[in-house]
């Protein structure tokens, strides 16, 4: 069975070719950096915050050494793209800046933990909540859900997609379709497999905050809520582009189209692609 992702629907979004490149030729070249080795780092230890904290207690989380799990975290990930990627994925300067910022990130948590996620009639679900859906013969969705609660007394479910970034998203970001669809995405399959009224489900993404502006004016908080626009119109946007890309690549077999022209979709973003000024995009040499 083939498997789709919102990563790959967010790649053919920005470049048909991009996304034959990468996954129909099997051509991908990214390699871990410090970027994805902090985010992950990152991930891990604030997950484990909250499943010991909705599990067992505030107490038992509290005694946590973050800051340790945190650096022990980031070498794990650096050891395993040395390993597996045979690259160093980042300077030692680049380590310590990062696990830095962490810290800064880690303490502004705790600090205000309770205004993010609060303990009283709140639940864990799950943490990494696997979505595994057939959305058609042979073809599988497939992502996970980093964070879902679920309050006791109404029903409500909060899924939370926790992301890293240097500083906190701008109007742009907030209005980028791939990013906001991602979660639109993920509540429309959740409902479905978990047999949860739309209407009982709401999205949020937490930004984590390497850097904030020097001496502000106002407190500039390190964690960020971004909740999207997540009604039935907003989803239906969403699934209407994902059921293009969909059929845009797969038969009614689920077999991938390979006679198809898939065109590249020159711009700005292309200096960033990993297929630039190579032999397998024209448009590269020219930009």
């Amino acid at each position: 069975m083939a498997h789709i992702s919102h990563s790959q629907f967010t790649t053919y979004n920005d470049c048909n070719l991009k996304w034959k490149l990468r996954y129909i030729d099997k051509l991908g070249t990214f390699v871990g950096n410090i970027h994805t080795l902090f985010g992950s780092a990152m991930h891990t230890v604030i997950q484990e915050y909250l499943s010991v904290m909705y599990n067992k207690s505030i107490v038992a989380a509290e005694k946590i050494n973050m800051e340790s799990r945190l650096k022990e975290e980031m070498v794990a990930e650096f050891t395993k793209i040395k390993e597996s990627q045979n690259v160093l994925p980042c300077t030692q300067d680049e380590m310590m800046e990062f696990y830095q910022d962490g810290l800064a990130i880690l303490e502004h948590f705790r600090k205000y933990r309770n205004k993010y996620f609060m303990k009283q009639n709140w639940e864990l679900v799950g943490i990494e909540v696997p979505i595994l859906k057939d959305v058609q013969e042979g073809v599988e969705m497939m992502g996970f859900l980093d964070v879902v609660l679920r309050n006791k007394i109404s029903g409500k479910v909060v899924i939370i997609d926790l992301k890293t970034a240097s500083r906190g998203w701008t109007d742009f970001q907030k209005k980028d379709f791939n990013k906001k669809s991602q979660l639109l995405l993920y509540k429309k399959y959740y409902s479905e497999l978990f047999d949860v009224p739309l209407d009982k489900i709401d999205v949020m993404f937490l930004i984590l905050k390497r850097k904030i502006a020097k001496n502000p004016d106002f407190l500039i908080t390190r964690l960020q809520k971004f909740e999207p626009a997540n009604g039935v119109p907003s989803i239906n946007k969403v699934m209407t582009k994902f059921d293009e890309f969909r059929k845009g690549v797969f038969d009614d077999k689920g077999k991938y189209l390979l006679e198809r022209t898939y065109a590249a979709k020159p711009g700005k973003v292309c200096k960033f692609c990993e297929f630039y000024d190579t032999e397998h995009c024209k448009w590269g040499k020219i930009l």
